[in-house]
């Protein structure tokens, strides 16, 4: 193994570990902020594939760390929508244009913000809405990598909160990244060095998503949608600006 692989993996793991301990606290965050990390170091064809196997055991943890609080019906919902989109995404990654979508995205996530500090208390979603809500996220994570931002407000609209927020997002973003890895699997995507970067960078989100629950336990239902709101402008801007 030479020196620059060495350090390149060093520096992926360590943002893997920062970025998985933010999407244990927020619920989301970590996927959008680390595409660029790992763009620059491996590029953007294989940077989506690496990032969703990253996520696929920084999700699965947040997911058992919450297994009790868990919405099953409302993951139920968001995964029939999201499977059969996500597989199309997966399929369409080699030719779709994706600046366009991006920043459609990052404008809908600040108005969202901005339409939450208008209407404080909006109307929660019906169940129904998650298939629609699923099958959006499906094709964007497919296609962007990760859009866990794009979910957070139906989720806190619905009224979920910290533990149950986490758990029911986490399993939801779960059931979309094991869909894509399977249809990056019938394609090129997934070759031996994705396979072996995302094993590699495991030990860290585990170990990420581990501290990050440690922490939410400690912060109030205010703060906690404070932070959820900052990091969707965070993700907006960086989706306008090309970066995400």
């Amino acid at each position: 193994m030479t020196t620059s692989l060495v350090v390149t993996l060093l520096v992926a793991s360590g943002a893997a570990y920062v970025l998985a301990l933010l999407s244990a606290v927020a619920g989301f965050g970590g996927g959008v902020l680390l595409l660029p990390v790992f763009t620059a170091l491996f590029g953007l064809r294989v940077a989506v594939p690496v990032l969703t196997l990253a996520q696929i055991s920084s999700n699965a943890s947040r997911v058992v760390f919450n297994r009790a609080d868990l919405q099953w019906r409302l993951i139920g919902r968001f995964c029939i929508g999201a499977i059969p989109f996500a597989i199309v995404g997966a399929l369409l990654l080699s030719s779709a244009p994706l600046a366009p979508l991006q920043r459609a995205l990052g404008v809908f996530l600040i108005a969202v913000v901005v339409w939450r500090r208008v209407k404080p208390q909006p109307r929660p979603p019906g169940d129904a809405a998650f298939v629609a809500v699923g099958a959006a996220s499906g094709l964007g994570s497919a296609l962007l990598g990760s859009v866990g931002p794009l979910t957070a407000p139906f989720f806190l609209a619905k009224g979920l909160r910290r533990s149950t927020y986490i758990g029911t997002e986490a399993a939801c973003a779960l059931a979309m990244h094991l869909t894509k890895t399977a249809a990056y699997g019938a394609t090129d995507l997934l070759n031996p060095r994705v396979l072996l970067l995302g094993l590699t960078l495991t030990p860290a989100t585990l170990l990420g998503a581990w501290t990050g629950k440690k922490l939410v336990g400690r912060i109030s239902d205010r703060v906690f949608v404070a932070l959820v709101e900052v990091g969707l402008i965070a993700a907006g801007l960086l989706f306008l600006l090309g970066i995400g």
